[in-house]
């Protein structure tokens, strides 16, 4: 069975984005007022389904460190949200 591991950004397994940058994915954690959660550490992923599997996975624990809703970012785009981290 094949191992998964998370690539660093840097890794040169990952692929360039537009213009040859290398993309990073990130989530930006915000209170329901959209303000900065600060304290939460960040993770950053090579791909988009890597960022929103691990949102999946996280979620909960994000709820109970005071985020409420979240962004995706790439690189310093905002791709989409604010996504409510709260059932509805």
């Amino acid at each position: 069975m094949a191992s998964h591991r998370r690539l660093a950004v840097n890794d040169p397994r990952c692929g360039a984005g537009r213009y040859g940058r290398r993309v990073a994915w990130t989530w930006r954690y915000e209170t329901s007022a959209g303000k900065p959660v600060a304290g939460v550490p960040g993770e950053t992923f090579p791909t988009q389904a890597d960022a929103e599997t691990w949102i999946g996975e996280h979620w909960r624990d994000l709820l109970d460190d005071g985020v409420d809703q979240v962004v995706l970012v790439e690189n310093d785009r905002d791709v989409y949200g604010p996504m409510s981290l709260h059932s509805p």
